[in-house]
């Protein structure tokens, strides 16, 4: 294995839209390798998938990244991390994590998930009726952003004219390619949104709803309950993992069947395939890459590489993800793969708690675009499409054409 960390070339628009060649030369070069990540920040990238699938259960591997050693995560945190994801179970241990997510979870209920569906598939009609006539949009701007920030919003009890002043927000905070975002801009929209949830909070309180926060307001668990910091950071956290990745996972999926007319055929024919469909775009391409981070409690073997202590452990699961010892063919998009359990959601106790409400805005979004928009194709060639680059992966604009006219059923 080389001493010297590989350069993850964000500034490359080439890696950013397709960086599956070098991810590939990465796990056959071996299984733990050093690398420069967004953000200029260095890491242990764990790139096979049983390893990956171990570490990310390894007690030694901590999510709170008070246990990095490196002062740019730990010494010059922005008030966002501190205040908010330190808080919540996205950076968090046991036994902080196991009461937080015991919490959450008798909020966030798969009976609270399943009762959306009508929802979902009428937004997504509303959003489709707008551009239908046109025969041409924009996917990610018309449809893949507004979808999950609407449904979001609406769980949350946010009302419309303030969804997209979070969109704004989270997008200021966000680390997207070689450079870490500007310290003062990053506070300042995190104390925006601070503001507004600490006063959407206490409205909250006085007057519950039928939504997630209000629901996430009584939850409680042998007298304990979410105090008013950690409720702001769930909130945030919410927000901005209810709608970030789920944007990737519409948009990459939608683009990921352009790229492949056989699967697109195959899955207008079967539609009955589409949730296999969106298990297969969250191995192929997902939302997330190159993967998770951990933080080394102490030194840690990985694949017989000693991690040291405090280092940044990143499980690739986008590079897991096309093991070819875990996946046959991983290089080839297969709508019909039926043995996928990817990582994507990743693994153990931090499993995404969110993970069902994704499938089911996936599902719904892209199954009822290929049904509402025949002859969806690419507006331009398929090189002219942008990425986002580091860590959040999915097209950041995705223009397209079809038949005008698809009606709702």
């Amino acid at each position: 294995m080389s001493e010297q960390p590989v350069l993850l070339p964000y500034a490359d628009p080439a890696f950013v839209a397709d960086p599956f060649p070098l991810y590939r030369r990465l796990r056959e070069d071996g299984p733990v390798r050093r690398a420069v990540i967004a953000g200029g920040l260095d890491a242990w990238l764990v790139t096979r998938y049983e390893d990956g699938l171990a570490a990310l259960s390894d007690p030694r591997l901590s999510s709170d990244v008070r246990d990095a050693a490196d002062p740019r995560l730990v010494g010059q945190l922005p008030d966002f991390e501190r205040e908010s994801l330190m808080s919540t179970m996205l950076r968090s241990d046991p036994p902080d994590h196991t009461r937080l997510r015991r919490l959450v979870s008798k909020a966030f209920t798969a009976r609270r998930v399943a009762d959306l569906q009508p929802r979902i598939q009428e937004i997504t009609d509303r959003l489709l009726d707008a551009v239908v006539p046109a025969g041409r949009a924009e996917l990610v701007a018309d449809f893949a952003l507004p979808l999950p920030v609407t449904v979001i919003g609406e769980l949350l009890g946010v009302p419309v004219d303030d969804r997209y002043d979070f969109q704004r927000w989270t997008d200021a905070m966000l680390v997207r390619g070689e450079k870490m975002p500007d310290p003062a801009v990053v506070n300042e929209a995190w104390q925006r949104m601070r503001a507004y949830l600490t006063a959407h909070l206490e409205a909250k309180r006085a007057r519950p709803g039928d939504d997630l926060l209000s629901a996430l307001i009584s939850a409680h668990d042998e007298q304990q309950r979410l105090s008013r910091d950690e409720l702001i950071a769930m909130t945030f956290l919410l927000l901005v993992a209810g709608y970030v990745t789920t944007v990737n996972l519409i948009g990459g999926g939608i683009a990921a069947l352009l790229a492949h007319p056989d699967q697109l055929s195959l899955l207008r024919e079967q539609p009955d395939l589409l949730p296999d469909a969106i298990e297969e775009f969250l191995r192929y391409d997902g939302p997330v890459s190159p993967g998770i981070a951990r933080f080394a409690r102490e030194d840690v073997e990985i694949a017989g590489v000693t991690v040291p202590r405090g280092a940044t452990v990143l499980i690739a699961s986008a590079i897991a993800d096309r093991d070819p010892v875990r996946f046959p063919d991983p290089d080839r998009l297969d709508v019909t793969r039926r043995d996928n359990g990817h990582l994507a959601f990743g693994h153990g106790i931090h499993y995404c708690l969110g993970a069902p409400l994704a499938r089911l805005e996936g599902r719904i979004a892209i199954g009822t675009a290929l049904r509402r928009l025949p002859g969806l194709a690419l507006a331009v060639p398929p090189d002219e499409l942008t990425w986002r680059p580091g860590g959040l992966r999915g097209p950041a604009r995705l223009p397209v054409t079809f038949t005008p006219g698809g009606r709702a059923d």
